[in-house]
């Protein structure tokens, strides 16, 4: 990878070690499938084989297990490259052994990888006149504008999980929820390296209330009823759209992902 993009092979296969210049300065991802995993730093050029993707492009290419390995390579190989100095003394970091940390020689600080949190909730409400329940979604003033999203927000620090879900939905849309329950989760790279989106549903709580946007993160919030959901929605590779497509009728078997015990056969290195 080089920056934020990611090589692969002409097909879109994910490449050998064999496929690069032996003097590449390879870090280990861990295993898929029993076999071993490496990513490397490398620089944008014609040279090299195979073409450049970002990661929500590789992500809607390939199986789920290996855009979750993309996203690792993404995560590790930035983390490593913007944690190289001791922020306490400024000496060279060094790696820990059989872990994904750092840690300096001069002072002992110790640097492990960190994640950044984010939640993400499916609110619904019963329908007008005993019709189909209805979701909640949202369109964000960044990002990809068009779609039709979920409230979402990251965890600040000293905030439980579903603190951050109740404090999202009040300051994004003005509303209180209540039955939070957890869904599942997923490392996301198009929020930024380090980013473990987790997943909840909820159900509107009091009196019927329409959203009211912040006008800052959000433009628009809208009821859809479940069986009339815009087409406008998120990737199929994401958590959100998991969560949307769960809670239409009938949906949650066909929904593509996420049972806890579900996942990608990726395990890291020791």
């Amino acid at each position: 990878m080089a920056g934020r993009k990611l090589l692969t092979g002409a097909d879109g296969s994910f490449l050998r070690v064999a496929d690069l210049p032996a003097d590449s300065p390879w870090v280990p991802l861990g295993t898929l499938d029993g076999r071993p995993v490496w990513a490397v730093d490398a620089p944008v050029t014609e040279s090299l084989p195979g073409r450049w993707h970002s990661w929500p492009s590789l992500a809607a290419l390939v199986p789920e297990p290996y855009a979750t390995l993309a996203g690792r390579a993404l995560a590790v190989v930035t983390w490593r490259r913007t944690h190289r100095w001791c922020g306490a003394c400024r000496a060279e970091l060094a790696d820990v052994p059989g872990e994904m940390a750092r840690r300096c020689p001069g002072c002992e600080l110790y640097v492990p990888m960190q994640l950044s949190a984010a939640v993400l909730v499916a609110i619904t409400r019963p329908g007008p006149d005993g019709g189909p329940d209805e979701l909640l979604l949202v369109r964000h003033a960044y990002g990809p504008t068009g779609l039709w999203a979920l409230v979402a927000g990251f965890v600040e620090a000293g905030e439980t999980l579903e603190a951050a879900v109740h404090r999202e939905v009040r300051e994004e849309v003005g509303l209180t929820v209540a039955q939070v329950a957890y869904f599942g989760s997923q490392p996301w790279a198009m929020s930024g390296p380090g980013t473990l989106l987790t997943g909840f549903t909820a159900r509107a709580a009091g009196p019927p209330a329409e959203p009211v946007v912040d006008g800052t993160e959000l433009t628009e919030a809208r009821w859809f009823p479940l069986d009339r959901l815009p087409a406008e929605l998120p990737p199929a590779y994401s958590i959100s759209r998991w969560l949307i497509d769960a809670a239409r009728p009938a949906g949650g078997a066909d929904a593509p992902g996420i049972s806890v015990e579900k996942g990608p056969f990726l395990h890291r290195r020791r």
